[in-house]
């Protein structure tokens, strides 16, 4: 009788893993493309996950969980650990108690994200262990090892994604749940007080456990030969994660170092491995990070000569570049050129009212991190900057300082409701703080939409779907220190009453909230047809 399989994305290819490994908790801040995770890990039952707030919050509540004895997951794209990245250093010192396992989600071409940085180096930098996986069936078993690797050496452990792997779909066989009981907290105060006499102490823990982890990588199962030759040869390869698959796609006989962890790398078994040609190719998206190791060892190489170093790689890019076996069935190209698509704003978007007028209006508008980004297109041309999760408040506070009040009167602040949630906040009690006379526009189209339509704060469910309290603007600005007569919340799809209340914050020249609600028609129509189901 056949085993069961099941064909898997890679991102239910780690919930399936995590929920295999005994999760308890999951939690994280929906970002392209790891999204997809907790919705899949929320529906196992025996975890309890949440869209936290932001990612360093996520880790935060994800690093209370580990602390207590739970196996926790927590998920992020890869601009998402900038935002983490402070709790995550600290965490390396501390180390874990139940296994704590952090997704970073690459974007390499950059398909949904505003850069493409390699979040390997993250992995070297904050000196925590780093696994890659090349396939779902090889996620879901990294998922369950990261958690073991996590305990044996009490740390957190970064599952390193990348677009290809978390959206492509492979063949899994799933395995059962083996339950991790929680322990419960146990008071250490020289473990998990980083107060700098205890903090010395845990450097010099962090500095062994990668020596040990490195020493272990053979035993973990965190790399694989093949195809060594008997005796020594003009090339190998060395590669991992997604780039495996080209490889093995192109050089189906070349000999392979293939890593799973790569970092630490296993650095004896690596170089032996390289000494046995006369020179190596590194196959690794984005940053040398591997060859650049290499390289400093002596070892000759070749990969980022004629490689890029920016985007994503394919089987054709390394067979131009190095040669190799020709494609099988290989499909024609197309007698015609296909239309390109650009993103807009959909039809009847609610945010399509005050990017028109603020478009007429000739207004400098700071920007932010959303599906309102779109904004920045034709036909409206209406988003002069865009840089991280938060900063429209902040930006334009910035240019208030540079040219003063008068001059930046029709400079606005334009942040959708979830990323006003995850850091826009902090933006607004900032600008209340230093006497500042920004005007904030929050798009509310009730659903975090550029990420698949997921509730946060402010619109009044959980991850589950279970109704709970969501923030209110008057009552946050008001605290925060605007004047009543300067919140002003407003109907979307009424554009006379959205240009009236703009043009009256506008001509005050003070510190302003200008709320624009109207609901995503994509999110209306997927409830509609949820609640008819």
């Amino acid at each position: 009788m056949c085993k069961e399989k099941l064909l898997l994305s890679g991102n239910e290819a780690v919930a399936r893993g995590a929920w295999e490994a005994g999760v308890k908790a999951g939690t994280g801040y929906p970002g392209t493309p790891s999204t997809e995770i907790l919705e899949n890990l929320h529906k196992y039952a025996g975890v309890e996950c949440e869209w936290s707030v932001n990612e360093k919050v996520a880790l935060e509540v994800g690093l209370g969980a580990s602390y207590a004895g739970a196996r926790t997951l927590v998920t992020m794209k890869h601009v998402g650990v900038n935002v983490a990245a402070d709790p995550l250093f600290t965490a390396v010192y501390t180390g874990v108690n139940g296994g704590l396992v952090i997704v970073t989600a690459d974007d390499p071409d950059m398909h949904s994200s505003q850069n493409e940085q390699d979040n390997r180096n993250y992995a070297r930098s904050a000196k925590l262990p780093m696994l890659e996986p090349s396939d779902s069936q090889e996620v879901k078993e990294y998922a369950i090892k990261a958690f073991e690797i996590s305990e044996e050496f009490d740390t957190p452990v970064f599952l390193r994604m990348v677009t290809r792997i978390a959206h492509s779909m492979t063949v899994v066989e799933p395995g059962e749940r083996h339950e991790h009981a929680v322990s419960g907290f146990t008071r250490n105060l020289r473990k998990y007080v980083m107060v700098p006499g205890f903090a010395r102490e845990r450097h010099k823990v962090v500095e062994k456990r990668l020596i040990d982890i490195e020493k272990n990588a053979g035993r973990l199962g965190m790399y694989r030969i093949e195809n060594l030759p008997e005796d020594h040869a003009k090339t190998g390869i060395v590669t991992a994660g997604i780039c495996y698959t080209y490889v093995k796609e192109v050089f189906p006989e070349m000999p392979v170092f293939k890593l799973g962890m790569v970092h630490p790398l296993p650095g004896r078994e690596l170089l032996e491995f390289c000494a046995e040609f006369d020179e190596v190719i590194v196959v690794e998206e984005l940053d040398p990070f591997i060859e650049d190791y290499l390289k400093a060892r002596g070892v000759k190489t070749r990969g980022k000569d004629v490689l890029p170093i920016i985007g994503e790689y394919t089987p054709s890019m390394l067979r131009n570049a190095f040669g190799g076996a020709k494609q099988v069935n290989n499909v024609p190209a197309l007698p015609f050129a296909l239309p390109s698509r650009p993103p807009g704003l959909c039809a009847g978007c609610p945010h399509r009212t005050i990017y028109e007028i603020l478009s007429k209006m000739g207004a400098t508008v700071s920007g932010d991190i959303g599906c309102y980004a779109l904004g920045a297109l034709p036909p409206f041309h209406a988003m002069d900057t865009c840089v991280d999760m938060g900063a429209s408040i902040t930006v334009a506070q910035g240019m208030e300082i540079a040219v003063g009040r008068e001059k930046t009167a029709k400079t606005v602040a334009v942040i959708g409701d979830s990323t006003f949630a995850h850091s826009g906040i902090t933006g607004l009690i900032n600008a209340s703080y230093n006497k500042r006379h920004t005007l904030t526009i929050v798009l509310d189209n009730g659903t975090t939409a550029m990420t698949g339509m997921q509730p946060n704060p402010l619109s009044g469910e959980t991850i589950n779907g279970v109704p709970t309290w969501a923030l209110d603007y008057r009552k946050l600005a008001e605290a925060v220190g605007l004047k009543d007569e300067n919140i002003k919340i407003v109907d979307a799809y009424k554009k006379t009453e959205v240009e009236d209340a703009l043009n009256e914050l506008i001509e005050r020249n003070e510190l302003s909230l200008l709320v624009i609600k109207g609901p995503c028609m994509i999110n209306q129509r997927k409830k509609k047809k949820t609640a008819t189901a």
